[in-house]
C-alpha cells in the first residue's frame, strides 16, 4: 500500500509539473476535448468547435501581437465582416494574451455546450480552471478597449455570431433542411435488409436502443442522418474553385474536391462496374474473419513491417493490388531503420486478431469519444509533450514559446479538420452511399454471383470466395432445422454481438454465419455511424491531420521516430474481452498512423476500400492547403497582389530544382501543382538577395505549375508552368 501511495504522489507531482509547463491555450484545448468527450458524438459539429475555439485562441493572441494578423476579428471572412477599433497596448503582452484567450474560450464553450448531456459538470470544471488562472468567470463585459477580459468576451461573441450564419444550422441543433433517406430502416436484429430499395443509397438502422460512440442514449430506435448537408458550411481554406454544385430534391449540395461517384450496384454482371462494388464489400466480409486471435496468425506490427506507403491507387482497379483481400493489410513495406536513432525498429509479433480488434476500437474513438478530429488534437498534444520536439515552425526560424506555437498549430490543425468535415460530409450527403451492412446483407439476399450453374445464382449477389463466402450445403451446421437455409450463402466472419453477453468476459469469436445476418465489429447499440458512407471521414480527417503535423514540424516522423499507444491485455477492448496479449500500437510517421486509421474502418466493418482511398487523397490536399492558408496570418508583412506578379520562375534541369527571383526579402508561400490542379507540395520560399530555390528532385519528370500565394484570402497571384526534366 505504501508503494502504491508513493507512486501516486510521484505521478501526481509529475502531472502537476507537466500541467504547469502547458500554455493557457493547451489547457483550454484540453478542456474542449473534455467537453467533446461528454457531448453527443457529432464529428462534424466538433470539428467546427475545434476550429472556432482555435480561432478564438489565435485571434486573442494575434490581436496583441506586433507581428501577426487575426483571422476573424476586424476582418471580412466569407462575407462576414467585423469592425475593430484601436487595440490598447499592454506592457505585459503575454499576460494580456492569456487573459483574452481564457475569456474567449470560456464564453464560447459556455455557448456551444449549453445543452450538452454533462453541461453542469463541464461548466464546474471550466469555472475551476478560470479561477485557478486568476480570472473572474462572472465578468461578461465585451468592452475590449478596457481590458483583455473584455477583448476575450468580444472575440467569443463575434465567433458566436459568425457561427449562427455559417450554414451549419446551429440555431436548430444542426438539423438537415431537406435530406431524407430513400430506404426503409434496416432492422439489425432481423436477417436481411428489411426491404432495401436501393443498395447504393444510405439505409438508416433500427435498433432496440441507440447509444452513440460517446455513450449517450439517443431517443427513439431509428437513426437520423447527421449533417448530410454540411457542404454548405463556410470553410477555412477551401476555395469556391474547389467546389461543385449539385441539386437533388430542390436542395443545392456543395461538394468540394469531387472524386466522382463510388462503384455502383447496377446488376451489370461479371466484368461490369458491379464487380467493383462486389469486390469492395466482399473484402470487408473476408477481413471480418480476421477478428479472432484463436486463428493463430501472427504479425509483426512494428514500423519495421507496417507503414512507409508512398504510392496509393488512383482508380477502382488499383484497389485490388493495394489491399490483401484474404490475409488483410495493405502494400506497406515498413521502415528499414529509425532515422532518429539509426537503429532498426524492434519487432512486435502479436496475433493478427488482437491487432485488428485493437485497431478497430482505438480509431473508432469511443467510448467517451473526442471524435476523429479531436483524436488528432490528442495526438498532437501527445507530440507536444515529447522532450525532443523542437518548436520551430516548419523547422525554420527561432524556437517559438509554447503559447505562440500552440495557437498557431491549433489554428492550422483546427482549420484543416473543419475543412475535412465540410468536404467529407458534403460528399456523403450528395452521393448518399450505403454502408457494408446494407450491401453485404442485401447481396446475400440476392444470392451468389460467381457461377450460374450453382444454386442461388444472381448477377447482383456476392462473389463466392472459398473459405470465406460459400453456399450452404446439405449437412452443414447452418442448414436449419428443416433445411431451410440450404442453398443460401454463409460467411466466415465475426459472429456478432449476440455472442457477447458480458463484454468484460465474453469473446464472440469467428465462425461461419448466415451471410444475410452479418454484423460489423461494433456494439449492438451503435452498429454503424448515422450517416452515409462515401467518403470515409476517418480517412479524410486522419490524412489531413497527418499532412498538417508533417508540415509544421518539418518532419514526417514522430519525435524520436516513434509514436505509441499501449493497450493492456484483457482490459482495453470494450466491444468484447481482450486483447489476449499486450498490444502497443506503433507508428513511425504521422502518415503511418493515418494509414492505420484507414484500415481500422475496414476491419471494423464500417467502410469498404472505395470509401477509404479517396479520403486519403483528398486529405493530402486539404492538409497542405490549410497550412499555407494559415501561415498568411502569421505575419503582417505580406506581399500585395501587384508585387507578387514580379515573381520570376526559372527551371534548372541540372539540379532538379526551380530558381525564383522576387524583388523583396522575406518569405513567400509557393504552391506546386500538377497541370490538372492537384496539389503536390506547398513550401515557404525564403528570399535572400531576391533569390530562392525550390527542390523538385523527388518528383517524377513532367509538367508542373508553380504559383505564388498572397493576400488574406489566399488568392493565387501568379502561375507558371515548369517542366521537370
Amino acid at each position: 500500500m505504501l508503494r502504491k501511495i508513493t507512486l501516486l504522489v510521484l505521478s501526481l507531482t509529475l502531472f502537476g509539473e507537466i500541467w504547469a509547463q502547458h500554455s493557457v491555450a493547451r489547457k483550454w484545448n484540453e478542456m474542449l476535448l473534455t467537453a467533446i468527450s461528454g457531448d453527443l458524438a457529432r464529428p462534424t459539429v466538433h470539428a467546427r468547435n475545434l476550429f472556432h475555439t482555435s480561432v478564438a485562441m489565435y485571434d486573442a493572441w494575434a490581436v496583441y501581437s506586433s507581428t501577426a494578423e487575426p483571422y476573424l476579428i476586424g476582418k471580412e471572412v466569407n462575407k462576414f465582416k467585423t469592425e475593430l477599433a484601436a487595440v490598447p497596448h499592454y506592457s505585459d503582452v503575454k499576460a494580456a494574451q492569456e487573459e483574452a484567450i481564457s475569456y474567449a474560450v470560456y464564453r464560447l464553450l459556455k455557448h456551444r455546450f449549453a445543452n450538452s448531456p454533462r453541461a453542469d459538470l463541464l461548466f464546474l470544471e471550466m469555472e475551476t480552471l478560470m479561477q485557478s488562472l486568476g480570472y473572474d468567470p462572472n465578468f461578461t463585459s465585451t468592452e475590449y478597449t478596457c481590458s483583455p477580459a473584455g477583448m476575450g468576451n468580444f472575440i467569443a461573441q463575434t465567433i458566436i455570431d459568425y457561427g449562427l450564419q455559417d450554414g451549419s444550422n446551429e440555431a436548430n441543433n444542426y438539423q438537415n433542411f431537406f435530406y431524407q433517406p430513400v430506404n426503409p430502416p434496416l432492422k439489425v436484429a432481423e436477417h436481411g435488409t428489411s426491404g432495401v430499395v436501393d443498395m447504393n443509397r444510405w439505409q438508416p438502422l433500427q435498433m432496440s436502443q441507440i447509444i452513440d460512440q460517446s455513450g449517450n442514449p439517443i431517443p427513439g430506435n431509428m437513426q437520423t442522418a447527421l449533417t448530410t448537408e454540411w457542404g454548405q458550411v463556410l470553410p477555412f481554406a477551401l476555395q469556391p474553385t474547389d467546389a461543385s454544385l449539385f441539386s437533388r430534391d430542390n436542395f443545392p449540395y456543395v461538394v468540394y474536391h469531387d472524386p466522382g461517384a463510388p462503384a455502383q450496384h447496377k446488376m451489370l454482371g461479371p466484368g461490369g462496374i458491379e464487380a467493383d462494388y462486389q469486390w469492395n464489400h466482399a473484402l470487408v466480409a473476408t477481413w471480418s474473419s480476421h477478428l479472432d486471435p484463436a486463428d493463430g496468425v501472427l504479425w509483426d506490427i512494428s514500423p519495421a513491417s507496417i507503414g512507409n506507403i508512398t504510392d496509393y491507387p488512383t482508380d477502382l482497379a488499383g484497389l485490388r493490388n493495394f489491399y490483401d483481400l484474404e490475409n488483410g493489410g495493405d502494400a506497406s513495406p515498413g521502415h528499414s531503420i529509425n532515422p532518429k536513432t539509426g537503429q532498426a525498429y524492434a519487432p512486435q509479433v502479436v496475433h493478427r486478431g488482437n491487432y485488428a480488434r485493437v485497431l478497430a476500437e482505438f480509431w473508432a474513438d469511443g467510448p467517451n469519444s473526442t471524435t476523429p478530429p479531436g483524436h488528432w488534437f490528442e495526438i498532437w498534444n501527445y507530440v507536444n509533450d515529447q522532450p525532443s520536439l523542437v518548436r520551430k515552425w516548419r523547422g525554420q526560424g527561432p524556437v517559438l514559446d509554447t503559447l505562440e506555437w500552440d495557437v498557431k498549430s491549433y489554428l492550422t490543425l483546427g482549420g484543416a479538420m473543419h475543412d475535412a468535415a465540410v468536404t467529407a460530409w458534403g460528399l456523403k450527403g450528395w452521393y448518399d452511399s450505403s454502408r457494408p451492412i446494407t450491401a453485404l446483407r442485401g447481396m446475400a439476399e440476392l444470392g451468389q454471383s460467381s457461377d450460374p450453374s450453382l444454386p442461388s445464382y444472381h448477377p447482383g449477389g456476392l462473389p463466392l470466395i472459398p473459405g470465406f463466402i460459400e453456399i450452404i450445403q446439405t449437412g452443414d451446421a447452418l442448414q436449419g432445422q428443416q433445411g431451410e437455409n440450404i442453398g443460401k450463402l454463409k460467411m466466415r466472419a465475426w459472429r456478432g454481438p449476440n455472442y457477447v453477453e458480458s463484454p468484460a468476459t465474453d469473446v464472440a469469436g469467428v465462425d461461419w454465419i448466415l451471410a444475410d445476418f452479418w454484423w460489423p465489429y461494433q456494439r449492438p447499440t451503435f452498429v454503424t455511424p448515422p450517416f452515409p458512407g462515401f467518403i470515409s471521414g476517418h480517412s479524410t480527417y486522419s490524412r489531413t491531420a497527418a499532412e498538417v503535423l508533417t508540415a509544421i514540424t518539418a518532419d514526417p516522423y514522430f519525435p524520436g521516430g516513434m509514436g505509441e499507444f499501449h493497450c493492456e491485455k484483457n482490459l482495453y477492448l470494450v466491444f468484447e474481452d481482450g486483447p489476449s496479449e499486450d498490444i502497443t500500437l506503433q507508428w513511425a510517421t504521422y502518415r503511418d498512423a493515418s494509414d492505420q486509421c484507414s484500415l481500422s474502418r475496414i476491419w471494423g466493418g464500417i467502410h469498404p476500400p472505395m470509401d477509404d482511398i479517396p479520403g486519403r487523397h483528398i486529405g493530402m490536399t486539404l492538409g497542405t492547403t490549410a497550412v499555407v492558408f494559415a501561415e498568411q496570418y502569421f505575419t503582417k508583412d505580406i506581399p500585395s497582389p501587384t508585387d507578387i506578379d514580379k515573381l520570376l520562375v526559372y527551371p534548372n534541369p541540372t539540379n532538379c530544382n526551380i530558381q525564383l527571383e522576387y524583388p523583396h526579402e522575406g518569405s513567400l508561400p509557393i504552391l506546386i501543382t500538377t497541370t490538372d490542379g492537384r496539389l503536390v507540395r506547398s513550401v515557404q520560399a525564403n528570399f535572400i538577395n531576391s533569390q530562392s530555390a525550390v527542390d523538385l528532385s523527388d518528383l517524377p519528370p513532367g509538367m508542373y505549375v508553380v504559383a505564388g500565394v498572397t493576400g488574406k484570402e489566399g488568392q493565387i497571384g501568379f502561375r507558371q508552368k515548369v517542366m521537370k526534366y
